[in-house]
């Protein structure tokens, strides 16, 4: 597989801002694919090579579930956990970031060149800090946990023996000020010697997906949402629209500025945004939507529907339900 890759040095604008804000960022990254839009969440799964098939099928159906909900998953494409968190992007028709610990040339391990170019065919990226050639050292794939952890928001371990990479992963996510989500297994099993250690220490405890997405919630504000992607520029709107529409309908009381006699600024409504859309279908409907209903409504697409459901969810103001998605109440 040729390299191709594009190098991203520290200071360049196009560099990711999450690993810039770590202690110890690399000087520059090797970027093979399209790093996805710094905007959506990223979020790292990692565990132990040597899983068990139950934590294999937990990671994908976590990694899958996550996907679906617009995050990017990362992972550093070894066998066991990581290949479960990268192919469970993948079922999820989601995008994954694979971070070597080797040369960006050099796929490892072999047997898994097939997912490297799976990744890359679904708009993903393997990124390296070692350059095409670069000889291999085993300190490197300990280096490399500090990329895993520096470009997402958060780390999800999922079986972590006493002595594991995924401890390091978790702890240097820790000393980043990223959250950490742990999940838990038999007490005597080796494999969570490590999970439980981090428990102690003050990781999450988590069972689902739907645990990492309320946790996540938590101190999320409605100006941090407001900074999403699926909603306009905070340059665009005025703080008094962006208060009115991310108050629940029945506080919402008139609109601001008398938008309903006419608008004097130029800049499109906060009502008229993609989120928007999401949003009215929702507060018109007396009882929740899927998906697809939701697309049927906005014209929008799945991808832009996801990642806007995603942010509404996380920020408490849409909630889903075994019958669909509406507004919280």
């Amino acid at each position: 597989m040729q390299s191709n890759a594009t190098a991203i040095e520290l200071e360049d604008n196009s560099y990711p801002p999450l690993l810039r804000e770590i202690t110890n960022p690399p000087e520059q990254i090797f970027v093979r694919g399209e790093l996805p839009n710094y905007n959506l969440p990223f979020i790292a799964i990692v565990g132990t090579r040597k899983a068990t098939e139950g934590g294999r099928l937990l990671a994908k159906k976590i990694a899958k579930e996550l996907a679906e909900k617009g995050f990017v998953i990362v992972s550093g494409l070894a066998m066991g956990m990581d290949t479960a968190a990268h192919e469970g992007a993948l079922k999820g028709g989601g995008r994954t970031v694979a971070v070597l610990g080797t040369g960006i040339d050099k796929i490892y391990p072999a047997q898994n060149e097939n997912l490297a170019g799976r990744i890359l065919l679904a708009g993903g990226a393997i990124i390296s800090e070692y350059e095409t050639n670069a000889p291999g050292f085993k300190w490197q794939f300990l280096e490399r946990n500090r990329i895993v952890a520096g470009l997402c928001v958060a780390t999800v371990v999922i079986e972590a023996p006493e002595r594991s990479g995924a401890l390091v992963t978790a702890r240097l996510a820790a000393e980043f000020g990223r959250e950490v989500f742990i999940f838990s297994g038999p007490a005597g099993h080796p494999n969570y010697k490590g999970s439980h250690a981090l428990i102690r220490d003050g990781a999450r405890l988590v069972s689902s997906t739907q645990d990492i997405l309320e946790d996540l919630m938590d101190g999320c504000s409605g100006a941090e949402l407001a900074e999403s992607p699926a909603f306009v520029s905070k340059k665009s709107v005025s703080e008094a629209e962006r208060a009115w529409f991310l108050a629940k309908p029945k506080e919402r009381g008139q609109e601001p500025s008398g938008r309903a006699n006419g608008w004097e600024s130029k800049t499109p409504s906060f009502r008229e945004t993609k989120a928007g859309f999401v949003l009215d279908a929702l507060a018109d409907s007396k009882t929740p939507l899927s998906i697809d209903k939701i697309l049927e409504i906005t014209k929008l697409t799945p991808q832009e529907v996801n990642q806007i459901l995603t942010d509404l969810t996380i920020c408490g103001i849409v909630e889903e339900t075994s019958l669909g998605y509406r507004l919280k109440n």
